[in-house]
């Protein structure tokens, strides 16, 4: 049977499968899943329980008590309960010819008293084949649709989608291209998933992070150092926030030395002083297309890098600045730094970027410096000159000036202090071409770190020996 894409379609299909059977688990606005089973008919083949604990109450009661209702954490929790109830129940009446689900959600679609933010978590837990361990996906969800109803309607979609796409789809990449069948594109955002468990020990959750952004459910994907994909608003949530752009091809020392500079700065700010910084590294779609495609094990040789230096890090298709800003200021409204060079401070003063706004640059400024927001600026040595260019020297387009001179007098703009003099001459362009090209000279452009996983790894075209020698065999026992 080929695979469907109408929501209606797939529903029944997984019906009429007698070989699937299951629990829906749903909590606060997320109660619209099991309704499209129902309503298409055959439920009963498929339906083990529905549950919606819709009370905070009754939902302590059932799952035990949570800080936070719509998270992650009570996700897990949901799962873990039905999941071990139906194995409990059914198993030895029909666990020898039946693969058992579980899915869950929980909800907060828009109050009309709050005005907050439709948001959810989603997971399927299911077993590939009969009396299997299981394995899981979860997903978390923006909710775009301006009325409640329209946000309750995406939302089954998206969870028919879900469900459909664990039972029947064989690889990853069809699945994440089938979570929006028929949902309109600025209708509901899918910002995280995780793949766990048996069926998915080949998966690496960065290259889906990757995918999410690069087939457009989503414009902007996180993970941690250990290479944890993370929701933004579980790393975030009410946080000063220091984020430096790069392509990390490679970290170079003067990629950690903008990076130092700057946060000595950022965390002696007013706004700042005494409260945890997040720091983020951010590389965007266009940081990660060298050729004019994306290669999946050169993102992850850098993505390894910078874990390496213990640094999380952000996947975005925000090409400009106040797109970045407006999305790291939906989830805390506490101050954020952009670190940057020279060079890129001058392209940003280039008005022909800003072609698609109907305000120009000044929009765009408008909306970066709305909120508690400044730059950071490493100056640039130039290699024809060696003159060094900062931020008080820059100089910009005449009739841009006096605006520059605003928002540098006003400290929107400030140069970074206490840098490293002797890796101005350091350029990562340089260093990639020595790695590539079998040049000695480039391991004192990287810190010691870097050097020794790209020898050990052999990553970004390196060929040399390896930074540790293999350990000497040893020898067999001579024979009595």
């Amino acid at each position: 049977m080929t695979n469907l894409t109408d929501t209606h379609q797939k529903a029944l299909r997984v019906n009429l499968d007698a070989t699937n059977y299951g629990t829906f688990a749903e909590i606060g606005a997320g109660q619209e899943v099991a309704r499209w089973f129902f309503r298409v008919g055959g439920a009963s083949g498929t339906i083990a329980k529905t549950i919606s604990a819709y009370d905070m109450i009754i939902s302590d009661a059932i799952y035990g008590h949570s800080d936070r209702y719509v998270s992650r954490q009570r996700l897990a929790t949901m799962l873990d309960h039905e999941y071990k109830l139906m194995i409990e129940r059914l198993n030895e009446k029909r666990g020898t010819s039946t693969k058992f689900f579980v899915f869950a959600n929980t909800v907060a679609a828009s109050s009309y008293r709050l005005h907050n933010e439709g948001h959810g978590w989603m997971g399927m837990r299911f077993q590939p084949t009969p009396q299997s361990e299981p394995s899981q996906i979860i997903i978390h969800v923006r909710m775009l649709d301006r009325e409640n109803l329209q946000q309750q309607e995406a939302l089954g979609m998206v969870g028919v989608n879900l469900v459909y796409g664990a039972l029947y789809f064989e690889t990853e990449h069809d699945f994440i291209l089938s979570l929006k069948d028929n949902i309109g594109p600025d209708r509901l955002e899918v910002d995280m998933i995780k793949f766990s468990g048996p069926a998915f020990t080949h998966v690496d959750n960065r290259l889906m992070s990757l995918e999410l952004v690069q087939h457009g459910l989503t414009s902007a994907a996180m993970f941690t150092a250990q290479g944890e994909v993370v929701q933004a608003a579980e790393v975030l949530y009410k946080k000063p926030i220091l984020v430096e752009r790069g392509s990390f091809r490679p970290v170079t020392k003067v990629t950690i030395d903008m990076l130092e500079a700057a946060q000595a700065q950022f965390v002696q700010e007013p706004n700042v002083l005494g409260k945890e910084v997040v720091v983020l590294m951010e590389m965007t779609l266009k940081n990660l297309t060298s050729s004019g495609e994306i290669n999946h094990q050169d993102f992850l040789n850098r993505v390894d890098i910078l874990g390496t230096m213990g640094k999380t890090v952000l996947i975005s298709n925000y090409a400009e600045f106040h797109r970045l800003a407006a999305y790291l200021f939906r989830y805390t409204k506490e101050m954020i730094g952009i670190v940057m060079g020279v060079p890129t401070l001058r392209d940003i003063f280039d008005e022909k970027y800003y072609t698609d706004l109907e305000g120009g640059i000044l929009e765009s400024f408008g909306r970066l410096f709305k909120n508690d927001l400044k730059f950071y600026i490493y100056p640039l040595k130039e290699k024809a000159t060696g003159a060094l260019i900062t931020a008080e020297n820059l100089r910009v387009a005449p009739n841009l000036r006096h605006l520059y001179s605003y928002l540098y007098e006003n400290q929107f703009i400030q140069g970074m202090k206490g840098i490293t003099d002797e890796y101005l001459s350091i350029f990562s362009r340089d260093a990639l071409q020595k790695i590539q090209n079998g040049e000695p000279g480039w391991e004192e452009m990287v810190p010691p770190k870097v050097a020794a996983l790209i020898k050990d790894r052999r990553l970004l075209g390196y060929t040399g020996e390896p930074a540790t020698p293999p350990e000497p065999k040893t020898p067999a026992p001579a024979a009595p």
